[in-house]
């Protein structure tokens, strides 16, 4: 490991990561018991003696039990709703302990401990968590923990929420055009524009990053971005005291519907169909329970189906919003998940292709994990000097060894899944952004050139 790596000390790592989405503390209710696939009347879980009766010795997991951390925001709701719709039991899971985290901190920290220590085996990942924490870069005392990244939970459902006094002032997709006067003016001023996300150094860092740097400003030097917990965010855009934040539904929509400000721009207008999310578990509980990690993806790959019929979203946002879970009214997530978004400042989005899809989007596969993906994120994080230039020839050993895309393939074969569904490329191909800059995965260094803001001389 190289020289800087061995100085990414754990107390930096504090304090600049901080905590992420917490419970929203509206009324909510408990949704629907669990009922088949494509819906229609409703089912009770099968016990686990009835499971190991359906399930034959090669498909009978080595455990039935696993704790999963999540965060409550959209990306999760292929583990909640495989756990009460009776996804993850149908393949033998039948204890499936889901684990509320209060903030992205506390799922590294329960990760680091393992469900043996008191923590979670694995669960919902902002990228490239997986990899820092492998390579030991965000733990504590930069022990290495190797992780397994399984499966992309979903694409799309992120935002950038913006206060109400900037209402009227061209914050949109594309700051350049008029928007970037705000923050000129605040730079001048020098009360710059501050901005949070839930995790410093992962895709809610990230996008608000790419979405001020397409327009002509500079995070690191033009605005000031800090990491925040969600539900303060609330509090401190009410009290005029931060100007926006980067996180997933429900928080940006819930901005709007309290009238506290408005979206600037969604994530799938910036990146159409971009990776969001992972799941991942820890490696040694894996290569201990090959089966019941393939029990685990079967149970995930129905309920990410299940949630792409959009006859089925409803019910969805009914159990994601019950007190266990969300604990907010079924309302807030509505909308989004028809692809309709009102914006907050007169603006309007209701096109499908721009909601929230766990199973497949236009480019194809949403559940599985391209490499590609992940390369895009290592690339960004040199870009942005959170790690170094030579660790982009580094990539492929760290992606090899964390991304089990393989598995991802044996279970979705044992599940049955249509050939068309499963890719036959690691590489999703070139990805194009908003502005015109395109990532070619077999050039990451051109990627890099073309970009005019970036900390990393190429």
């Amino acid at each position: 490991m190289s020289e800087f790596f061995n100085h990414v000390s754990r107390r930096k790592f504090l304090l600049v990561t901080g905590a992420s989405a917490g419970t929203v503390l509206l009324k909510g209710c408990l949704g629907n018991p669990p009922e088949n696939l494509t819906g229609g009347s409703a089912q009770s879980q099968p016990s686990a003696q009835q499971v190991s009766a359906n399930l034959n010795a090669e498909e009978k997991p080595e455990t039935s039990k696993v704790k999963l951390g999540y965060v409550p925001i959209v990306e999760a709701a292929p583990f909640i709703i495989a756990k009460e719709k009776g996804f993850f039991a149908k393949y033998g899971m039948t204890s499936v302990d889901l684990s509320k985290q209060s903030s992205w901190g506390s799922m590294r920290d329960n990760t680091e401990l393992g469900s043996a220590g008191g923590g979670v085996d694995g669960g919902q990942y902002q990228m490239p968590m997986p990899h820092l924490i492998t390579e030991g870069l965000i733990t504590k005392g930069n022990q290495k923990i190797p992780m397994y990244l399984l499966a992309q939970l979903i694409t799309h459902g992120n935002g950038i929420a913006i206060a109400s006094k900037h209402v009227g002032q061209g914050i949109e997709l594309d700051l350049a055009k008029s928007g970037k006067t705000l923050f000129e003016k605040n730079k001048a001023s020098k009360t710059p524009f501050t901005a949070a996300y839930t995790f410093a150094r992962v895709n809610q860092d990230f996008w608000i990053r790419y979405w001020l740097a397409a327009g002509g400003i500079n995070p690191d030097t033009d605005v000031k971005l800090i990491a925040v917990p969600s539900a303060q965010t609330v509090a401190n855009m009410k009290t005029g005291t931060m100007d926006g934040f980067s996180t997933g539904d429900p928080w940006p929509y819930r901005i709007v519907k309290e009238k506290i400000g408005f979206l600037a721009m969604l994530t799938a207008q910036m990146w159409k169909n971009h990776p969001e999310e992972y799941f991942a578990m820890r490696s040694e509980w894996v290569n201990k329970n090959p089966k019941a990690t393939k029990a685990l993806l079967k149970g995930i790959m129905a309920a990410q189906q299940w949630l792409d019929n959009f006859d089925n979203r409803k019910e969805a946002a009914q159990i994601l919003s019950g007190r266990n879970y969300f604990n907010l009214s079924a309302d807030i997530l509505m909308a989004p998940f028809q692809g309709k978004y009102d914006m907050g400042d007169g603006r309007s989005i209701d096109d499908k292709s721009m909601a929230a899809y766990y199973w497949k989007d236009e480019r194809g596969s949403v559940s599985y994990p391209y490499k590609s993906h992940d390369l895009w994120f290592i690339t960004e994080s040199v870009r942005w000097g959170f790690l170094p230039k030579e660790y982009l020839t580094k990539a492929k050993e760290i992606i090899d060894k964390v991304n089990r895309e393989d598995i991802w393939r044996e279970a979705a074969k044992e599940a049955g899944i249509a050939a068309s569904d499963i890719p036959t490329s690691t590489s999703r191909g070139v990805e194009t952004f908003f502005d015109g800059i395109k990532f070619d995965p077999e050039k990451p260094e051109e990627y890099l050139k073309n970009l005019k803001i970036k900390k990393v001389n190429v």
